[in-house]
């Protein structure tokens, strides 16, 4: 079965730094480009940044780009996202998920696979 297992998450005081991970199953992961998405309190799923199949530079979303890097490592099937000078309103459920397209897209209904997510709180 396909398995994508996000882990990293936890407490962080605003300005600290997180590192999320992606473990994935099942799958030849380089055939997929990946995603991170995060759902706040209360609020829809939001797309948070994205990477092409062999990896390279990321896509962000306006309210994460210069603090959050993504990357990935095909050789141990694992992608992660960096998050540095954390906010509280990043303070969510993160998701990583991966679609067959070379093409990425914000919308999660668009994705073939999710993991469980990981929560990451932001609080004095």
């Amino acid at each position: 079965d396909v398995q994508l297992q996000a882990s990293g998450g936890g407490l962080m005081q605003p300005g600290g730094s997180l590192r999320l991970s992606c473990a994935a199953s099942g799958i030849t992961f380089s055939d997929y480009t990946m995603s991170w998405f995060r759902q706040g309190p209360g609020k829809g799923p939001e797309w948070v940044s994205s990477i092409g199949k062999g990896g390279g530079a990321g896509i962000y979303t306006d309210s994460v780009k210069g603090r959050f890097a993504i990357s990935r490592d095909n050789a141990k099937s694992t992608a992660y996202l960096q998050m540095n000078s954390l906010k509280p309103e990043d303070t969510a459920v993160y998701y990583c998920s991966v679609r067959e397209s070379i093409v990425p897209s914000r919308r999660p209904d668009e994705y073939d696979y999710w993991g469980q997510g990981t929560l990451v709180t932001v609080s004095s």
